[in-house]
This record gives structure tokens, C-alpha cells and sequence, in this order.
């Protein structure tokens, strides 16, 4: 560790993290990763962390063995104030940086103009493909593309999802129904590529249009959302979730902003600012099932090719779903990011 490793740092959607490639870490991974990061410590003040789950991330990048995948993405959370990295969960913000990243580091040839990239999300065993703007054959993060939660502009970078239905919990709605009573509350367990629990914000006394720092002040919430989400895991196949990031807990209600539904979401136990990407993908796939709580309050659009605003506490995140015979075959995502420094982390 004293003689450093290469690292890229990168902003990937909305989140923030180091990319490395696989055969660069050392042996002692997490243990390293703790220390680049400086976990465990609220501040991390002793790393490169920014106290926060969306800015204590990693990206492990290698080229794949696969037939027709590019890479393979394997997605570390590193708690902020717990010496723990896990991979229990994927993240499709930090899935923005992994094709210019695999570019930048050669694992794959830029194409004049845009590339696609394969990705294999080890976490969950499905696969995504990026397309990345690379004019002369390089990555730029230049463009005209904007998302909500990110400051000015960037090129865009869109993700498709294949087969991400059941990807943590092996189906996509892993108890069979579109519907579950846990404590009294209707309860959509879904996982469309992240495990999630969308209720009814007015189910819970909440409007679901609060700041997250009053929600995350909101003692008797918390307590209900954690005794759900307990409760959740085994029904999930996921066992117990005590120290575990997911199930994710959103809350919906109707849009605000011309949108198809407004989401506040614990991540599990902060609120999160705006939304990730396969979490906004599962509450979107949420909306489509008539019978759940989602379906009641958001506005669905026509056709079988659906546009979905997400509304989000910072603004909102565009799924585009493709329905077959009313099942969800394809959902897809605009995203950015953008490379803030390479170079060797100690």
C-alpha cells in the first residue's frame, strides 16, 4: 500500500467514486479500500471519501472472458462510518464511468464518433451497454447532455438494461404478488436491477414531498421504514438485511413537475438526495404492475414504448421502458459522468 495504485476518480451520474482495474488491487482489498476511502470515520477525513454513501463508492474493471461482453464491473460500497465493503448490491451511477473508464484504460478500442461497451455487472450477473460519445476515437465529457442532481453539462451516455428482472432476488417481483401487507402498509418488493419496497409516501403520514434532511430527522419514520424493510429481506430472498444496503425503501406519491411519479428514498437509513439508476428503474417497472401502490398515483403515459419521469428530490431521471404483451422487456437511461483525476492512491 506504501507505493500507492493507480486510481481513477470519477463522477459517475450521480454518485462519486475510485475505478481500478482488477489485477491492480492489492491482496488485501477491502482493507486497502477502507484506507483510500478513510473508513470508518463520519468524516472520512483521512481519505478520499466525502461522508457520504453517493461519494464512498469503487468500480473494480476488468476485461472480460465472456463471449460478446467488453468488461466486467464489479460495484463496492465502502460505509462511510463502518469498516465494511460490500457487494450486495450493483450501482447503476457508478455503471456511467465503467465504458470511458474501460476506454481510457485500453481494454477496448474507441471507435470514430461513439463506442459501445458491453458490461457483465458481476453484482447481479446481467449485462448493460453504454454508448460513449468519443469523437476522433477519444472519450470526451463535453457535451450537451444534462441530468438532474449534477451542476452544467456533460456528453451523454445511454445505458441499456438487458434481463435485469430478478437480478439480486431471482424474479421480479420475488414473492409472486404485486402486492404485500407488512405492517399494515401496501408494499411493492420488486427488484428490476435493484432490490426495492415502493409504498405509498401517505401510507407512512408523509406528503413525500419533504427536504431528506427532515425525512432523515423523522425518528418514528425511520423506525417504521427499518421495521418494513427487516421484515422485507427474507420475503426478498435476500435473508436479513440487518447490515445489509438493501432492500432501498421508496416512497411515492404523485408527481410535482410534470412527471409520472415523485420518489423520496431511504438508502437504507439516509434519504437519498435523488435516486439511483436501477433503483429508478425498479420504482418505473413499479408503476406499470395496475394492482400496486405505485400504479395509484403515478400518470402513466400511452403506447408500448413508455417515456417515465422519475421525480426526485433534486429534479428527476427519464426510464425509458419497452413493453411486450404488458411485461417490461428493455428499460434504458441517460446518464454522464465525468473523469476528475488518474493517478496513485495510497
Amino acid at each position: 500500500m506504501s507505493e500507492g495504485v493507480r486510481a481513477m476518480w470519477m463522477r459517475g451520474g450521480t454518485s462519486k467514486g475510485g475505478y481500478f482495474l482488477a489485477d491492480e488491487l492489492p491482496a488485501d482489498r477491502d482493507a486497502f479500500l477502507l484506507a483510500a476511502m478513510g473508513s470508518p470515520d463520519a468524516r472520512q477525513i483521512d481519505g478520499m471519501g466525502g461522508a457520504d454513501p453517493l461519494t464512498s463508492k469503487v468500480a473494480v474493471v476488468k476485461r472480460s472472458e465472456r463471449s460478446g461482453v467488453d468488461v466486467d464491473y464489479l460495484f463496492l460500497q465502502v460505509f462511510v462510518d463502518k469498516p465494511v465493503v460490500t457487494d450486495a448490491q450493483n450501482c447503476g451511477n457508478i455503471l456511467a464511468g465503467v465504458g470511458p473508464f474501460a476506454i481510457e484504460r485500453g481494454l477496448i478500442a474507441a471507435s470514430d464518433g461513439e463506442t459501445r461497451v458491453t458490461i457483465y455487472m458481476e453484482n447481479t450477473g446481467q449485462t448493460a451497454v453504454a454508448t460513449v460519445a468519443t469523437p476522433g476515437g477519444r472519450v470526451t465529457y463535453t457535451g450537451d447532455a444534462r441530468i438532474d442532481g449534477v451542476p452544467g453539462t456533460s456528453a451523454p451516455i445511454r445505458i441499456a438494461f438487458r434481463d435485469t428482472a430478478g437480478s439480486s432476488c431471482g424474479a421480479l417481483l420475488p414473492t409472486g404478488n404485486t402486492v404485500d401487507s407488512i405492517d399494515g402498509i401496501a408494499c411493492t418488493l420488486i427488484d428490476n436491477g435493484m432490490p426495492c419496497v415502493v409504498m405509498r409516501a401517505d401510507a407512512l403520514g408523509i406528503t413525500g414531498t419533504e427536504n431528506p434532511s427532515d425525512l432523515e430527522a423523522n425518528a418514528p419514520l425511520r423506525e417504521k421504514l427499518e421495521a418494513i424493510r427487516l421484515k422485507a429481506g427474507p420475503l426478498m430472498n435476500l435473508g436479513d438485511v440487518t447490515d445489509s444496503s438493501v432492500p432501498k425503501m421508496t416512497m411515492v406519491s404523485a408527481a410535482q413537475d410534470g412527471g409520472a411519479v415523485s420518489t423520496r428514498t431511504f438508502i437504507p437509513h439516509r434519504c437519498h438526495k435523488a435516486i439511483g439508476v436501477l433503483g429508478a428503474v425498479s420504482v418505473a417497472t413499479a408503476c406499470l404492475l395496475p394492482d400496486g401502490p405505485a400504479a395509484e398515483v403515478a400518470k402513466i403515459p400511452a403506447g408500448m414504448q413508455k417515456t417515465l419521469s422519475v421525480e426526485h428530490p433534486t429534479g428527476e431521471m427519464t426510464v425509458l421502458a419497452t413493453l411486450d404483451g404488458g411485461e417490461v422487456t428493455e428499460t434504458a437511461i441517460l446518464r454522464t459522468a465525468r473523469k476528475l483525476f488518474d493517478g496513485t492512491i495510497y
